[in-house]
C-alpha cells in the first residue's frame, strides 16, 4: 500500500507543513479537502511518502 503526507502552506507560518501521520491515498484526499477549509490555509497538495520515511 502506497502512503501519504499533506504539505500546507499557513498564513504567518514561513516554512511548510507537513502532517505527522500518513494516510491511504483516499483518505490523504478527504483530509486535503478539510485542510484546505481551515482559515489561513493554501496550496494543500497530497505528497508520496518514500518507503522508510
Amino acid at each position: 500500500m502506497k502512503s501519504y503526507r499533506l504539505e500546507w502552506t499557513k498564513k504567518g507560518r514561513d516554512e511548510r507543513q507537513v502532517s505527522a501521520v500518513m494516510y491511504g491515498e483516499s483518505a490523504a484526499e478527504d483530509y486535503k479537502t478539510r485542510k484546505a477549509a481551515e482559515p489561513g490555509v493554501t496550496d494543500v497538495q497530497v505528497v508520496p511518502v518514500k518507503p522508510g520515511k
